[in-house]
């Protein structure tokens, strides 16, 4: 590759063009006309394109015309008027031998000598293969998404039949006590299943815990509450939105609160109100499950905790929240309270790093 004669080039013109035709990437340089002073070997490997006479040749008419384009010419002269700057500009290319190209440009003013001429260094990389791959893995990414959704759905059908079998089993039964356990287990296999459902419809993994809470409310009142005029059950809950993981462990402890309001705050056929609330501000939230029964018990038989409640500090632990009880006046409130203090305290604790 050698310049025209005409072009006299002085030391620092031989190195730019020794630089460019040594380049492994494909490089062209132009004059202040976009004509071609040097090119690398690349540069005419890569887009098919015949180097026997393209230097001193417009870099527009190179090829069939297929770099004519209207914005190219503007980008390239804009660069050499120093009005602008080509940095990573992605365009297609149509060539007759090579089909569509994407390809990826930057174009550098350069300044050497005594400024006098003008060169410019265009620097080509062809994308197409990693655009193409890049829209391969989106479309992965898509259908996997689409078939987690379809799974998320099957498994809360399949819930939602497991629990309609344990609740007609805790129906036919005989046993008081069995059929306490069979409705309890439908309560939980309905929390999770609701879970499912809010999984299925979002798409980012965050679960909004308005729509969960009440799906869970409306299936735990379904199989526990025989006369919604009697019992009935609320949300009160802003917009929030927590990891799938952090809703699993939130939804488990509404089921196990509620579950044991439902059991004991009512005896008597009395009437009453359950209120489920969910309230953040920045990492700092508090969960709570009020109602308006008979209170807590005063003897210490009946004071003693159960399997709910076991359940419910065991949650609570895993998200660094505490539970706290208070009497209502009347009723019940247990809150599971997050603060980041605890959180760092709890960290503490554990040895985990915050």
């Amino acid at each position: 590759m050698t310049a025209p004669k005409s072009m006299q080039p002085d030391d620092s013109l031989t190195l730019a063009l020794a630089v460019v035709g040594a380049s492994s990437a494909p490089l062209v340089l132009l004059d202040g006309d976009l004509t071609v002073v040097a090119a690398s070997a690349s540069f005419f490997t890569a887009f098919d394109i015949n180097p026997a006479g393209a230097v001193g040749e417009p870099f527009l008419g190179l090829g069939d015309g297929e770099w004519n384009l209207p914005r190219l010419r503007s980008l390239l002269t804009a660069t050499l008027s120093g009005a602008a700057a080509v940095e990573a500009y992605e365009m297609e290319l149509e060539s007759q031998n090579l089909g569509r190209r994407n390809l990826l440009l930057n174009a550098h003013l350069l300044a050497y000598g005594d400024g006098a001429e003008v060169r410019l260094l265009l620097g080509i990389s062809d994308v197409t293969e990693a655009r193409a791959s890049d829209k391969l893995k989106d479309d992965l990414l898509r259908e996997k998404a689409i078939l987690l959704q379809e799974v998320q759905h099957r498994v809360a059908n399949s819930l939602q039949i497991i629990a309609s079998v344990i609740l007609q089993s805790a129906r036919k039964s005989q046993s008081d006590e069995t059929r306490n356990y069979l409705t309890d287990a439908h309560s939980r296999v309905m929390s999770v299943a609701a879970l499912q459902q809010q999984l299925a419809v979002s798409r980012l993994g965050e679960v909004a815990l308005k729509p969960y809470f009440d799906q869970l409310c409306v299936s735990v009142g379904a199989s526990m509450i025989r006369d919604h005029d009697q019992l009935s059950l609320h949300v009160d809950c802003d917009d929030s939105t927590v990891p799938a993981d952090i809703s699993v462990s939130l939804g488990l402890i509404v089921t196990e609160l509620v579950i044991n309001s439902l059991k004991h705050a009512f005896p008597g056929g009395r009437h009453g109100r359950i209120t489920v609330s969910y309230h953040a501000h920045g990492p700092n939230w508090t969960l709570a499950v009020a109602d308006n029964g008979v209170g807590m018990p005063t003897d210490s038989e009946s004071a003693t905790p159960g399997l709910g409640t076991s359940i419910v500090e065991a949650l609570a632990n895993q998200l660094n929240a505490r539970v706290q009880v208070a009497g209502g006046h009347p009723g019940t409130t247990v809150s599971v309270i997050h603060t980041q203090i605890s959180a760092v305290e709890a960290d503490a604790k554990s040895g985990r790093a915050v």
